[in-house]
């Protein structure tokens, strides 16, 4: 039998604002996500409002490649063709995409740096929280580096190796600082915050016309 749920159900409101396209060409667009804004639609039928409907009736071929949380904002790309959709596909599943994050955390982290390396799976009591599970989970690598702090929260870019589920937060979790905003891993601190402190704030990867490199970043709005 399984546990009652202790999550809150998910209140879907998402903001009512313009898109923010950081850049876009013949194979590619690059966008800004806010907080609170799912990537791809919800199962239920309120959730169909998402990023990409919204940008499919601005620009009618966008194609999804990779997804960011619906409370985590900042730098999402979207492939404009098939075949831009088949390579960026392959830059995330061959981790040639690197990306970096901004978060901020519960309470005073030292020292100035440091890996987390914990195999994450899903908690299926619990389900959408995911957990550290050396049995089951799969391999999870987070770097995580100070930008600065004081005695009650922590500032950190925080540079993912995998593409797990909750990854940064489970992560973040882990070292007993979880994200300020959190609603499933620190419910506590929603008083305090609006949203999820968690921003996607540079994506690097191959262009699929030229295959030289590029980056994109986004202002962190916290």
């Amino acid at each position: 039998m399984h546990k009652p749920s202790l999550i809150p159900d998910f209140a879907y409101d998402p903001p009512d604002v313009p898109l923010d396209i950081l850049h876009e060409d013949a194979a590619i667009l690059v966008v800004n996500k806010p907080a609170g804004l799912l990537t791809v639609p919800g199962k239920l039928a309120n959730r169909q409002d998402c990023l990409i409907s919204r940008l499919q009736a601005a620009r009618w071929d966008a194609l999804t490649v990779h997804r960011l949380d619906c409370d985590t904002s900042g730098v999402i790309i979207f492939a404009r063709t098939k075949q831009a959709q088949g390579f960026l596909g392959q830059e995330f599943e061959q981790r040639r995409a690197l990306k970096t994050y901004v978060a901020r955390l519960m309470g005073r982290l030292e020292p100035d740096s440091g890996t987390v390396d914990l195999p994450l799976g899903s908690d299926w009591d619990y389900r959408p929280r995911q957990k550290v599970d050396p049995v089951h989970g799969r391999p999870a690598v987070t770097d995580w580096q100070v930008i600065d702090r004081t005695d009650r929260e922590t500032r950190v870019r925080l540079t993912p190796h995998t593409g797990r589920s909750h990854q940064l937060r489970v992560h973040m979790l882990s070292l007993g600082h979880p994200i300020l905003g959190d609603q499933i891993y620190a419910p506590e601190t929603l008083s305090d915050h609006s949203r999820l402190m968690l921003h996607a704030e540079t994506l690097s990867l191959h262009h699929p016309a030229t295959g030289q490199r590029v980056t994109f970043s986004a202002p962190t709005p916290f």
